[in-house]
């Protein structure tokens, strides 16, 4: 009853709100070239869309939709974008795209550090036309438009690398802003100490590090003791006999992914640290293709509050209650930006994400080694493999990162000699476990071309592919290397 009215409340807000003129004009001019899509309180409306008058706004207000969102890939036609595109087709359609930073701290005035130290940075690299506006909530967007961008960089076509250029430059401005944003911090007194020990960093590289559990299991049956390291505690299983083990004791420990470190062998290393990162909130989820972030000027379905544009100067003593829909007065979102005047910033984090894969990879042994055996020789018992609990758990169903998923599962089962025939009832039958599936013609497309190419194995366990889409190796797997390594490693241990 109490949501109802709420939703009524909302509704009713939207219908006098959205009746101004200046406001449907702001939105409207904004959306140009992009994907504009209404939100009915609890869901968004049909896609792709977008809106051919002002008036569009209003129509759909009347219609129920109380917030509009858009894309920040800019189109030739967003009526003619499908899912069933391939990237090349959606290259081609593609114009190009803005750059959006999403910062959101639950700590409001950490919001507005966050967003100062972007901007702080943003300016060292030559950036002067920079737009800010309130999200609505929690926190700020900031964006650089596509006229600010060099069409190619090394012969490569910007508009046709998004969402991998915007990423990287998302972490790069991490990266750049941490400083300026710790130096704020630290000098605003006792009061960052409500953060709590947000983190513990490696006083080696400054980066935080990884919370880790060493738990002793004991097999009441086979009279042998287990240990594990992982992120999370969950139920053990003995390795010889499959019953669920004893857990006998217990600590924390933190773990340097970088400098491959853990507060066990050095615990002077690691010190508590506030999470610059985390209060930073650079949202790289919304740097996805076809993501939709709130339209300038729309409301916040959960405040009532307009998605307001500000000068920097107002971000310091800015307060939620100024987007109150009564006093809010229309500005333009979209910055007149100089041409190419982003470059630098391009350069310098396409350089800066370089030199870190080039490190990361001087760290890493050429090839991998499961037992000293080609792949070809691999030979494991497959009606009983002791999966990898990373494998363990893409296997129960994804919600996200489905494709990349579906690469790992391929290489994994491919690597471990399964025929066509019985990796394909394998990916099958994980499908049907997937929130949404994967379309069948799909899976059947990339089943082809893996049996076509050499043998590889899947990603090593430090790589991001595990991380983007949700999936975290426990300290054994990393031990390990690689999800094949713990088959062959584990098989043999069974076996003997």
């Amino acid at each position: 009853m109490e949501a109802n009215l709420e939703k009524k409340k909302i509704q009713q807000l939207a219908v006098f709100y959205y009746s101004r003129k200046d406001v449907q004009q702001a939105i409207f001019k904004f959306c140009h070239n992009r994907e504009a899509i209404p939100r009915y309180y609890e869901g968004f409306g049909k896609r792709p869309d977008s809106f051919e008058y002002p008036g569009d706004i209003i129509s759909q207000v009347q219609k129920g939709a109380t917030s509009f969102h858009c894309s920040e890939e800019l189109w030739n036609n967003p009526m003619e974008i499908s899912t069933e595109l391939s990237k090349e087709q959606l290259n081609q359609l593609r114009k190009g795209w803005d750059l959006l930073i999403d910062i959101d701290c639950k700590w409001f005035d950490y919001s507005k550090k966050a967003a100062l130290a972007v901007i702080h940075a943003l300016k060292r690299h030559g950036i002067k036309n920079i737009s800010v506006k309130f999200s609505g909530s929690k926190g700020f967007h900031i964006i650089i438009p596509w006229k600010a961008f060099p069409e190619e960089i090394n012969g490569i076509k910007t508009s046709e690398m998004f969402p991998e250029w915007a990423r990287i430059i998302c972490e790069y401005l991490k990266f750049s802003s941490r400083d300026f944003l710790e130096k704020e911090i630290l000098e605003s007194g006792e009061e960052y100490k409500k953060l709590g020990n947000a983190g513990i960093k490696c006083n080696n590289c400054g980066n935080l590090a990884e919370k880790f559990k060493e738990i002793s299991y004991f097999c009441d049956s086979c009279k042998i003791q287990e240990t594990s390291k992982v992120k999370e505690e969950k139920p053990r299983k003995c390795s010889h006999c499959r019953k669920e083990m004893i857990k006998k004791a217990e600590r924390e420990f933190f773990f340097c992914q970088k400098c491959k470190i853990n507060s066990n062998d050095d615990e002077k290393n690691f010190s508590p640290s506030i999470d610059i990162f985390g209060i930073l909130g650079l949202d790289l989820v919304l740097v996805s293709p076809r993501h939709l972030f709130r339209c300038p000027y729309s409301l916040h379905e959960k405040t009532g509050f307009s998605s307001v544009v500000l000068d920097e100067a107002e971000i310091k003593n800015f307060q939620p209650s100024d987007a109150d829909v009564m006093k809010i007065k229309i500005r333009e979102f979209y910055p007149r930006a100089e041409k190419e005047e982003a470059k630098t910033l391009f350069s310098n984090a396409l350089e800066w994400h370089g030199e870190n894969i080039r490190r990361k990879e001087s760290t890493e042994k050429k090839e991998i080694k499961t037992t000293g055996k080609k792949l070809e020789e691999i030979n494991v018992d497959k009606s009983n493999i002791v999966y990898p609990p990373s494998i363990k758990k893409i296997l129960e169903g994804m919600e996200d990162g489905k494709k990349r998923a579906l690469f790992i599962l391929l290489n994994f089962f491919r690597s471990l000699n399964f025929s066509r025939e019985e990796t394909e009832k394998k990916i099958e039958e994980w499908n049907k476990n997937n929130k949404k599936q994967l379309k069948e013609g799909y899976i059947i497309s990339q089943l082809d071309w893996t049996f076509r190419q050499k043998k590889m194995l899947p990603p090593n366990y430090d790589k991001p592919f595990y991380k983007d889409i949700g999936i975290f190796p426990d300290d054994e797997e990393i031990r390990l290397k690689n999800p094949v390594s713990y088959v062959v490693r584990k098989s043999r241990w069974v076996k003997k």
